[in-house]
């Protein structure tokens, strides 16, 4: 470097005040001015401009083809009144079998992979495989560790108090035990799926390690039903898992228009006779009432072959006659063809 290149003391220091402060130094370029505006091509007659781009608006949805979404959101709606039905009725009837208040509340239906459902589970688990008749395949009903101790300490007389976490898989009593929760899960599933396929529900197996357990290719396409279940101050989850191939001949009855109108389609003819039929050719209780009296407990024990009971019910008085429980007519004791019977008098007014 010349000593005419060289900088000065002034000009280094300079330089480093500019460096601290972020200013442009002294001895910085110009900067370029920006280049003029091409000049428009002329246009043949009196073609107006073209208006300008307006910036878009549309709504972009990420999509991942890894989980791909097969179930419309019509079913995926019916499938959560489908089962909200379930946590309902499952709650009250698992509530009188354990004697203590539990309650089951649907968390969530998602549709999923298989891999990504096993993969999320605790290991190990109660893990029940169900056979669906007449459907093609097996589902998956899961219940937690923290909710299978709880409900089998129930079940042999324990209180509702959380206890120490065990990590163990079930023994063959304890399989048996909670086998009990599980079929009245499977006569409740079945009940709610009346409306669109009439289910055979079974236990195929059960198991302790849910990734051991293969019932569709990881990459299947699966509907989760999430349910959680509050016994005491425990808390558990319910998961049941249906392979989507499984259903998917039943789509269309799924929807959820469908699933709605069902119970609002206007009454036929047809289906008008075929109700009244089976009214005609059903049976009924019929229960005639001779008379009413009230006796000691110890007389009663005390009675013999031969004794009688007195009533303050008068002989010429017509008796009461009832149809399932529910009086509906007088009546008059007699005999026809050589059989008791009795003659309907008049109908009792509600």
């Amino acid at each position: 470097m010349d000593e005419e290149e060289a900088l000065s003391q002034s000009q280094v220091e300079g330089l480093l005040k500019a460096m601290e402060s972020g200013a442009p130094s002294p001895q910085a370029a110009p900067v370029a001015p920006p280049p003029p505006p091409e000049p428009s091509l002329p246009r043949r007659g009196n073609t107006p401009p073209p208006p300008p781009r307006k910036p878009t608006t549309e709504r972009i949805t990420p999509y991942d083809f890894k989980r791909p979404e097969r179930v419309g959101k019509e079913q995926m709606r019916a499938m959560h009144s489908l089962h909200e039905t379930i946590a309902r009725n499952f709650g009250a009837v698992v509530s009188g079998m354990l004697r203590s208040m539990l309650e089951v509340k649907l968390l969530s239906v998602d549709q999923m992979t298989y891999s990504e459902f096993v993969f999320s589970l605790d290991n190990p688990s109660c893990f029940n495989v169900i056979t669906a008749e007449p459907l093609e395949g097996n589902w998956i009903l899961d219940i937690s560790p923290s909710l299978s101790y709880a409900v089998i300490d129930r079940m042999l007389g324990g209180d509702t108090e959380p206890g120490t976490p065990i990590r163990r898989p079930l023994t063959e009593i304890e399989t048996r035990l909670i086998g009990r929760l599980v079929k009245s899960f499977l006569v409740q599933l079945h009940d709610a799926w009346e409306n669109i396929v009439s289910l055979d529900l079974s236990i195929s197996s059960v198991e302790s390690n849910p990734q051991l357990v293969q019932i569709v290719p990881p990459n299947e396409v699966v509907i989760l039903i999430c349910f959680e279940v509050t016994l005491g101050k425990n808390r558990g989850m319910i998961n049941l898992c249906i392979p989507f191939n499984t259903i998917e001949r039943f789509n269309s009855q799924l929807s959820n228009n469908g699933w709605i109108g069902y119970s609002r389609t206007k009454a036929t003819a047809e289906t008008r006779q075929q109700i009244g039929n089976n009214v005609d050719t059903a049976f009924v209780d019929v229960v005639v009432t001779l008379a009413r009296s009230k006796i000691r407990t110890g007389d009663l024990l005390d009675l013999c072959v031969g004794d009688l009971i007195t009533t303050e019910k008068d002989v010429a008085q017509a008796l009461e006659l009832s149809i399932q429980g529910v009086p509906k007519f007088h009546a008059r004791p007699g005999v026809f063809k050589g059989k008791k019977a009795v003659g309907i008098e008049g109908i009792i007014q509600p």
